[in-house]
């Protein structure tokens, strides 16, 4: 965990607020293109968002959020109650959507899902790299950074209102591309929907605000053996992984709850777990929030 204080809340939308949060003391840990971090609020909910600063600048982390009047409480503290000058702790960053080299981009933004293009987009301008952001809103007051964006990158970045000329057609889109471009995107399900259609599935990298629905077979109970600090935890076939550890008095770090943002991960040492996440689990790990297990037993580096 990192310690941040927030030095400025600034409204860039009617309602998403950019902070900035500079180190109490020396650097924060590095990031790259793609990461978000974990902000622990005061009101003891902690929440993921992505990174849409500089990753050059040391000492300061930059995010932005959106107020969702549906929301868990995350947004709503943000919006209402957060204050400059507050201390906020942080995590060190994920990245489970990272900017892989590429001789030319594609960037898709919906709304909020352009901070995660941020710093790809400036990664792959400083570069050189030949690039295009078509970015789509209901107006051009309500998409965040739209102007900054076309005051520093001019046409590379196209901006779709699509209250007045509806959504862009990403078929048509895709039909001019070159091959070797790889597409990013990151928005509502239906943008994402849209790209899916639109775009080849090898060329395509995705981010999503909610898990893709599917169906799993029936939840079954098992048990989780923790070998680093001993004893063996009772998994009910209705309580998940994540909970049972907390019950048992070994939480892990909790956040989406939804297999979206990879803060529950744990380290599976022996048996087969059940994968339920969307960003995919590397080898040999699991995330405690969503997944469960084939065998009867999971053994967990914990």
């Amino acid at each position: 965990m990192q310690h941040t204080v927030v030095e400025h809340m600034d409204r860039v939308t009617e309602d998403v607020v950019a902070l900035t949060l500079r180190a109490t003391a020396g650097d924060l840990a590095p990031w790259d293109p793609g990461a978000h971090i974990d902000l622990s609020l005061p009101n003891w909910l902690d929440r993921q968002y992505s990174l849409c600063g500089d990753p050059a600048e040391r000492d300061a982390y930059r995010v932005a959020v959106r107020y969702d009047p549906l929301s868990r409480g995350g947004s709503e503290y943000v919006h209402r109650f957060l204050r400059p000058g507050r201390t906020l702790p942080v995590s060190l960053p994920r990245n489970h959507f990272p900017l892989v080299a590429a001789p030319r981009y594609l960037f898709l933004a919906g709304g909020i899902g352009i901070t995660p293009l941020l710093p790809m987009l400036r990664a792959a301008v400083t570069a050189g790299i030949p690039s295009t952001l078509v970015y789509a809103g209901p107006s051009r007051d309500s998409m965040p950074f739209a102007d900054e964006l076309h005051r520093t990158y001019g046409d590379v970045v196209r901006i779709v209102e699509t209250g007045r000329h509806g959504r862009p057609d990403l078929h048509t889109l895709a039909a001019t591309l070159p091959p070797d471009t790889l597409v990013y995107c990151c928005g509502p399900a239906t943008m994402l929907a849209a790209a899916e259609a639109a775009f080849p599935a090898e060329r395509l990298h995705a981010e999503r605000f909610h898990p893709v629905e599917r169906t799993f077979g029936p939840d079954t109970a098992f048990e989780a053996v923790c070998a680093r600090s001993g004893g063996t935890v009772a998994v009910p076939a209705d309580e998940s992984l994540l909970d049972a550890l907390a019950h048992a008095g070994r939480p892990l770090p909790a956040g989406c709850r939804e297999g979206i943002c990879g803060s529950c991960e744990v380290t599976v040492l022996d048996g087969t777990p059940e994968h339920r996440d969307d960003i995919g689990a590397p080898e040999g790990r699991m995330f405690a929030c969503v997944s469960r297990a084939v065998s009867p037993r999971l053994v967990l580096d914990l």
